[in-house]
Order: structure tokens, then C-alpha cells, then sequence
């Protein structure tokens, strides 16, 4: 017979909210100090327009992940629970839009697919979201390696960004193991802490997109 574990420890409720709250404070300094990189750097609206669009979309990932693991479970924590999934969505399709926009390569229909990926996503985990999980799941993996599949996407991107993208990729695909692990002691601080790494290379590649796209 499977071992159920009922509920989680103190010290993994403590572990777990430090994850967050290092995230969301991180999160607040990195987005305040990417746009005015994106500002001096590049110049350019439609980039400094995407720096925002994923500075946000990130921002909002972190601190509706920390809302909703952190509160007590309550009237609201269902509904936190579905933003929380479907954040996920947008941080995805957020985080694809200023590389787009950077690599000058034709990739709108991309962005495009990411975007409606994200709209199905979050109809999924608003409406229903105890069935379908398996698809859920799927998209949430497909979303994120698209790009790997657009060789013009790929080929635009700087070396640097790109190994930095494909690592958190990595960490973001890896840490799925814990997030389904529950069983394992500490299994969301885990998972947690990998998504926090991951989304701090990708912004670090993020960084050197726009670094090399420096006009002064």
C-alpha cells in the first residue's frame, strides 16, 4: 500500500516560505533594475515594452506562488491555488516575448502560440482544474521548449543566453520530479527553490540579450 504523508512539517512550511519570500524580494529588485537596462541599453519601445510585459509576468508568478503557499487554507485558497497554476502560463509566454523581440528573427508566430498556449492554460486550471491534469502538465512542458523547436529563435539568440536558457530549462523541467515526489520530505521547497534558480538564469540571459544589444 502507497504511504500517504498527512499534511507537512513546520520545518518544511519555514523551508518553503523562505523559498518564497527570497523569490518575491529578488523579484522586486531584479524587475525594478531590469528596465532601465532595457532603457539605456536598447532604446527601443518595443523593447523596453517586452522587458515589462515579462518583469511583470514574472513578478506576478513569484508573489501568487508566495500568496498562495504561505496562506491558511481558507474561503480563498482554492481560487489562489488556480492563479497560482495559471501563472505559470503567463510567466512562460512573458518570458518568451522580449527574447523574441531582441533576436530580430520572424518568430511572431511563436509568441503568438505561446500567448494562446497561456489562454487555454488558464481556462483549463480556471474552470477545470482537477481534470485534464496530465494535459495541464504537458502544455505547461511544451510551452517551455518551444523555442528549442524554432531553429530562426535559436540561432538569433547570443551563446551565452542561450546555454543560460536551456540550463533553467533544464532546472524547470527536472524539478516537475519533486513537485510530483510527495512523498519526499521537503519535496515543494525543493521544487521551489530549482523554479527560483531556473528563472534567475533565464533573467540572467535575459540581461545579456540586452547587453548586447547596447547602443552606448
Amino acid at each position: 500500500m502507497k504511504h500517504v504523508r498527512k499534511g507537512y512539517t513546520p520545518a518544511e512550511k519555514f523551508s518553503d516560505a523562505t523559498i518564497h519570500i527570497l523569490g518575491v524580494t529578488w523579484a522586486l529588485v531584479g524587475v525594478f533594475a531590469l528596465i532601465p537596462l532595457a532603457v539605456f541599453w536598447s532604446g527601443e519601445r518595443s523593447v523596453i515594452l517586452a522587458t515589462m510585459v515579462y518583469g511583470l509576468c514574472m513578478l506576478a508568478m513569484l508573489a501568487v506562488s508566495a500568496t498562495y503557499h504561505m496562506s491558511p487554507p481558507g474561503e480563498w485558497h482554492e481560487l489562489l491555488q488556480k492563479l497560482d497554476h495559471s501563472a505559470i502560463y503567463i510567466k512562460i509566454a512573458g518570458t518568451y516575448t522580449p527574447f523574441a523581440i531582441l533576436s530580430g528573427a520572424p518568430v511572431w508566430m511563436l509568441v503568438m502560440l505561446l500567448w494562446g498556449g497561456a489562454c487555454i492554460g488558464i481556462l483549463l486550471k480556471m474552470l477545470a482544474p482537477n481534470r485534464f491534469i496530465p494535459l495541464a502538465l504537458g502544455l505547461y512542458i511544451a510551452m517551455g521548449w518551444s523555442g528549442v523547436a524554432v531553429g530562426e529563435f535559436v540561432a538569433a539568440l547570443r551563446p551565452e543566453a542561450l546555454y543560460l536558457m536551456l540550463f533553467g530549462g533544464v532546472l524547470y523541467t527536472g524539478g516537475v520530479v519533486f513537485f510530483l515526489w510527495e512523498d519526499l520530505p521537503f519535496h515543494k521547497t525543493i521544487w521551489h527553490a530549482l523554479v527560483l534558480l531556473a528563472t534567475v538564469l533565464v533573467y540572467a540571459a535575459l540581461v545579456t540579450e540586452l547587453a548586447g544589444a547596447r547602443t552606448i
